[in-house]
């Protein structure tokens, strides 16, 4: 599948429709295992697919207010809720984790024999494999869209799996030792697992809401795009650049900077070269927001501190 077919069909808000099936789906086999077996390695398996229910409506719910188009209150645009999708899903995470060492430390205390491991570890399998695959998909469709909200939930489902390994892991330890006490210790171990993922999650929704700036990927096609227009006259840049300035918010990029050009371009010459320079931006980066300032050479435009009083007054005085 190439990456047009990809971005036209596995948009994020249809892959997080689908995220909320695969969850019904992996609650109703992981709850049923667990019933069969009695593993409260299990249960813990089963408990985490909720979080991934909850976790998956939220992100749909945000990556449906993440596509609405910029406003009058939000000019620019509403792509940052994405964030708030993968913070969610890092407190979720957490919470679920909080939630297994509660149930899992009983049985680590007072072990209880397990009933049918076969069906349970059949039942774990299907389910991981559903989880599984739909990761991957997610994975692939958050590089193409630069969503972080696919990619948090992606992670999620990916963390899913790992915990059902190490589960299965501990089911087949405790048919062959017998140890009834491995099946607590292995739901524990899952949950300060997820911890670790969900802390990431949490982590990287604080940055994003903080404006920060673009992959270096993306600045480094910045700067190709901007070295290929840079104009030089022996030694002095005739045409030239600086105070570039990115961010990003959820799947849109956005740079703001100078370009200074010869005092006696005409404002049409000037203007056509601004043009070329953003499309050229756009080529490089799809989708990217450029804000180009153009300034004769030699001069910088005047920059006003408001946290210092005008020059000549006195600062707290009220007259």
């Amino acid at each position: 599948m190439n990456t047009l077919t990809l971005r036209a069909w596995m948009t994020p808000r249809r892959l997080m429709a689908v995220s909320v099936v695969v969850a019904l789906l992996t609650i109703a086999l992981k709850t049923l295992a667990w019933w069969i077996t009695g593993s409260v390695g299990l249960l813990s398996d089963a408990m985490e697919s909720f979080v991934n229910l909850a976790a998956a409506m939220f992100g749909l719910w945000m990556v449906t207010v993440a596509a609405r188009p910029a406003d009058d209150d939000h000019p620019y645009g509403h792509d940052k809720a994405e964030y708030f999708s993968s913070g969610f899903e890092g407190i979720l995470i957490l919470g679920a984790a909080g939630a297994i060492i509660w149930a899992a430390l009983p049985r680590l205390w007072a072990p209880q024999p397990l009933e049918q491991i076969g069906w349970g570890l059949a039942l774990s399998v299907a389910s991981s494999v559903l989880n599984g695959v739909l990761a991957w998909v997610m994975l692939r469709a958050s590089r193409v869209h630069r969503s972080i909200a696919l990619e948090a939930d992606a992670k999620h489902l990916l963390t899913d799996v790992w915990t059902s390994a190490g589960v299965l892991i501990g089911l087949l330890l405790v048919g062959l030792t017998g140890w009834l006490w491995l099946d607590a210790v292995v739901a524990i171990g899952v949950a300060l697992n997820i911890v670790r993922e969900g802390v990431r999650l949490i982590a990287r929704s604080a940055q994003g809401l903080m404006d920060t700036a673009v992959e270096p990927e993306v600045q480094a096609e910045i700067d190709a795009v901007l070295a290929r227009f840079t104009q030089r006259s022996g030694e002095q840049a005739v045409v030239h650049f600086d105070h570039v300035l990115t961010r990003k918010a959820g799947q849109r990029r956005f740079v703001n900077l100078h370009m200074h050009l010869p005092p006696g371009w005409t404002l049409g010459r000037a203007d056509d070269l601004r043009q070329q320079v953003e499309h050229a931006l756009a080529q490089a980066v799809p989708g990217l927001h450029a804000s180009l300032q153009m300034l004769p050479d030699g001069v910088e435009p005047l920059t006003v501190d408001l946290s210092e009083p005008p020059e000549g007054s006195v600062a707290g005085h009220a007259h």
